[in-house]
């Protein structure tokens, strides 16, 4: 028996989880999603996660055709009948089958879609060594084009950036906004360190609202460093003591090279491994 894949109601082998090739999810990227990490078989900031894909639903007007407490039943069912202790949940919704016109109307019923499995997003040595990535040209999306706050399951923006790094020779990229300011990475959020101030470009800037930045930067007040959300520029990162990445998959990365540029001594920061361990500390708390 192989993996279980839970949608719309039941779970199903992974070989049979399949939608129809006119769901909207497919045809027009028309759908939200949440990535949520599993520790010690417990969903890691499931509120959030949670409370994030309704807020997402809510912005292109989807309807989730479940309540937040079967869509958390649904979770956990999942991760038990695949034995999941340390792994990874995608939680998706589509705006189901329909025409093939782009009017959402004629997709009366959504698609919830749960899949849990193992992730491993970045090679240890990243962790060990640290990050390098660069700027890439493709800017994030315009906030009246599709709100960066919304995670729907368009996500061409960020392939297109994400393709612009592994041909610079690298596997992440920073994405700026439409004015030139720093907006976030494909995947991550971003924050740098400056005597001992932590910094990440503001939500206005053009950035999702991570979960793991969101813990990160309740972490880092708790040992009393001051956390700012300011509009950063290249020369801001450049100029940074240091640098890391924040993500559900990722947890926290550090960067130690921008666009060519050392960033402090080239060597994973000290207040981002302190960091790193209060991060995992947090997650064996559950």
């Amino acid at each position: 028996m192989g993996p279980k894949v839970y949608i719309d109601g039941k779970l199903c082998e992974k070989a049979d989880a399949k939608i129809s090739v006119y769901d909207h999810g497919l045809l027009y990227g028309d759908g939200v999603f949440e990535g949520i990490r599993v520790y010690g078989a417990r969903i890691f900031r499931c509120k959030e996660h949670v409370d994030r894909l309704y807020e997402s639903a809510c912005a292109i007007a989807l309807r989730i055709p479940m309540t937040k407490e079967e869509i958390v039943a649904a979770m956990e069912a999942t991760v038990a009948a695949n034995g999941i202790k340390d792994g990874y949940i995608r939680l998706v919704v589509t705006r189901g089958v329909g025409t093939l016109g782009l009017d959402p109307n004629k997709c009366p019923h959504p698609s919830v879609i749960v899949i849990a499995d193992t992730i491993q997003l970045y090679p240890q040595e990243f962790y060990e060594k640290g990050l390098h990535v660069i700027t890439v040209p493709t800017i994030r999306n315009h906030p009246e084009a599709i709100n960066p706050r919304i995670k729907s399951l368009n996500y061409l923006n960020n392939i297109m950036a994400k393709i612009e790094a592994i041909n610079g020779g690298t596997v992440e990229a920073i994405m700026l906004n439409k004015d030139g300011y720093v907006a976030e990475c494909t995947g991550d959020n971003i924050f740098i360190v400056k005597n001992r101030k932590l910094l990440t470009p503001p939500a206005s800037a053009g950035v999702l609202k991570g979960i793991t930045r969101a813990v990160v930067m309740d972490l880092a007040a708790g040992i009393g460093v001051p956390v700012l959300e300011p509009n950063l520029t290249r020369y801001d990162l450049f100029t940074a003591d240091e640098c890391f990445l924040t993500g559900t998959a990722a947890e926290i990365v550090p960067v130690v090279n921008i666009d060519g540029r050392i960033i402090g001594d080239g060597k994973p920061g000290t207040l981002t491994l302190e960091l790193l361990e209060l991060f995992r500390a947090e997650t064996r708390k559950q």
